[in-house]
């Protein structure tokens, strides 16, 4: 089973770096970067409500679910 987080989409889908989404919720550049490659082991609510916000999204737009050795899902291009 794996979380996979797509944070880093959603910043470039917005436009928007990890300084200011960072300054923006009120936490620290480097746990951005943690939460943007996936080396958390969890992340608080409060903390994901206050992304949400910022990048005005669901917290399904962040965070996927993947059965162990399943790949990424395929695009539409591949899926025709």
């Amino acid at each position: 089973m794996m979380i996979i987080v797509n944070l880093d989409v959603m910043l470039a889908r917005r436009k928007m770096r990890s300084k200011e989404l960072a300054e923006r919720i009120g936490i620290t550049e480097q746990n951005v970067s943690l939460l943007k490659s996936g080396k958390v082991r969890g992340v608080r609510f409060d903390t994901l409500a206050k992304i949400c916000e910022v990048l005005d999204c669901q917290p399904g737009d962040l965070l996927e679910y993947r059965r162990d050795g399943e790949s990424e899902r395929p695009t539409k291009s591949a899926a025709a």
